[in-house]
């Protein structure tokens, strides 16, 4: 592997919608597939989340086998687990996945929750039959995982029905907070995600919706488990980080619509992004390869 391969972080958006798969006219520019995430970080693979949007990663992936990945799941609700059954490179001998998932609140491991879901009646085809070789690992929520050559990934809960996992990866100076999903309090800022998110080049923000439909009389979304881009302009001013990319879209919410949610971010925090299928961020450039540690 080269040098410049070495020194790479890079973010790769494979999904980015949340509870399910939207595909469409109407869904073209920002993709309907559900949440999945790819980081090359030096020398290591990192993926976020197992929804449909890793159906679309595992093809691209099979044209450079053998594939050794590091797979960290939030939780099991179905739009972050369901593409797995359809992840190719899984069935292929010789590839190596190693798997992390809390346990969850009923006891049952990320190991029993993605086998259950491969089980009759739901799916024809076991976990079992999958021939790459698979290491599942329990994390327990708020310890640190140290990770091939100086990768660390940091932990945290969110504040989701069932709980679920947020994830800060710090490499060389750098960090990236992925925080899905996870729903903010009223009475101020949630401590877990301000940690998660301190000072990073990059966080990704569960911004399923707006304030007017959160709140919303008629049909509000308190109490579901997802925030608002709103209180994603908060977190990222409170925690100081240098780029906000809202993700966890709708699917309620068309190409349009996620224009609109763009402008109105970008004048509350100009260095903003939405999230699309297709969208890679380079936290090192071509020429850069060290900087100082962050605080």
């Amino acid at each position: 592997m080269s040098s410049s391969q070495n020194q790479q972080f890079t973010i790769h958006f494979w999904g980015v919608r949340g509870s399910i798969a939207c595909p469409g006219a109407e869904t073209v520019r920002y993709g309907g597939n559900t949440s999945c995430i790819e980081m090359r970080v030096g020398t290591e693979r990192l993926i976020f989340d197992g929804g449909t949007g890793l159906r679309v990663l595992g093809q691209s992936l099979m044209s450079q086998l053998p594939v050794t990945a590091h797979l960290f799941f939030t939780h099991a609700h179905w739009d972050h687990i369901q593409g797995f059954p359809f992840f190719t490179p899984a069935f292929v001998p010789k590839n190596t996945f190693y798997i992390y998932g809390a346990v969850a609140p009923n006891g049952s491991t990320v190991q029993q929750r993605l086998n259950d879901q491969m089980l009759h009646p739901n799916f024809p085809v076991p976990l079992q039959t999958m021939g790459a070789v698979m290491k599942f690992f329990d994390i327990n929520i708020g310890q640190t995982l140290e990770i091939g050559d100086g990768v660390k990934v940091e932990t945290a809960l969110l504040n989701h029905p069932g709980e679920a996992v947020g994830y800060r990866i710090n490499w060389n100076g750098y960090a990236a907070a992925y925080v899905s999903d996870t729903e903010h309090f009223p009475d101020g800022l949630d401590d877990n995600v301000l940690f998660l998110a301190r000072n990073a080049d990059v966080l990704i923000y569960d911004a399923t919706y707006t304030d007017e439909e959160y709140y919303s009389e008629k049909t509000s979304k308190v109490g579901w488990g997802h925030s608002t881009w709103q209180e994603a302009v908060k977190v990222a001013k409170a925690a100081n980080v240098k780029r906000l990319v809202i993700f966890h879209h709708d699917p309620l919410h068309n190409d349009d619509f996620l224009d609109q949610v763009g402008e109105q971010v970008a004048q509350r925090f100009p260095n903003s992004l939405m999230a699309r299928e297709g969208l890679s961020i380079q936290l090192i450039s071509p020429e850069e390869t060290t900087k100082p540690q962050l605080m």
